[in-house]
């Protein structure tokens, strides 16, 4: 029997051969565990394929006492930028020479030059900036991989904005397609700041964005090392001990 290759969607053959560019936003509870997961990935494809990573992390963002113990800072690096301390310490580990930016996108760095942009943001704010950044770019990343999660609960999607490159069968909505009310600017941002370690705790749980991260780099694995993948994301609740699939957009 010959399989079903309709509930598949399939990495474009314009990524082999070549190091994929991955713009990363955000290198705090959900973005410092996707770049040093990403590290791991990129030894894992040059092992079994043709392709590689080469990583740009962005974030204005310092590390702070709240951020011990949930996030993988030390006290050391207490003041430090986070996007530049946890590359210098991943490219010191794995030989790499990825990129680090202080300062917030996209107006530190555009996404024009991205094969695949990752969102590891707090706001909806942020991420109508960078689909806008997209919308009025002169090439829109390949794909588009956001994270979000509340205390314990979060979900990961991947999506191809609509510039993106030529793919087979539907095109996978973005997160803001997937979640229109994102894209309402009336709604207020809830990013206030954890003061200390306990009361960051009392915000987040303390595996959730380990948790999180962990599922979006199996998908991420499948596309860039298998070249495939039969989901585009999933709906994760750790209190429940639930991972829900978001399932491939159905084709007309």
């Amino acid at each position: 029997m010959q399989p079903d290759t309709n509930d598949r969607h399939y990495l474009p053959s314009a990524f082999d051969n070549r190091p994929i560019k991955i713009l990363l936003v955000g290198c705090g509870g959900n973005g410092a565990q996707m770049l040093m997961g990403l590290a791991s990935l990129d030894t894992a494809l040059r092992a079994i394929s043709s392709r590689s990573l080469h990583v740009t992390v962005v974030d204005d963002d310092t590390v702070s006492e709240a951020n011990l113990g949930r996030q993988p800072f030390y006290r050391c690096d207490l003041g430090n930028s986070k996007a530049r301390t946890l590359t210098e310490r991943i490219n010191l580990a794995h030989g790499l020479s990825w990129d680090a930016v202080h300062g917030r996108a996209p107006a530190a760095i555009g996404v024009d030059d991205a094969d695949i942009l990752i969102t590891c943001v707090d706001t909806a704010s942020a991420r109508r900036a960078l689909g806008a950044a997209i919308t009025k770019g002169r090439a829109a990343p390949s794909y588009w991989m956001d994270l979000g999660n509340r205390a314990t609960d979060g979900q990961y999607l991947i999506g191809c904005p609509g510039r993106g490159g030529a793919q087979a069968g539907p095109r996978l909505p973005t997160v803001l397609e997937y979640f229109p009310e994102l894209a309402d600017d009336s709604l207020a941002d809830d990013d206030a700041p954890s003061c200390s370690v306990a009361e960051a705790l009392e915000r987040q749980s303390l595996f959730v964005n380990r948790v999180l991260a962990s599922h979006a780099l199996s998908l991420l694995f499948d596309l860039l090392g298998r070249g495939s993948i039969g989901h585009v994301g999933a709906f994760l609740n750790l209190a429940r001990g639930q991972a829900v699939p978001i399932p491939l957009p159905r084709a007309d």
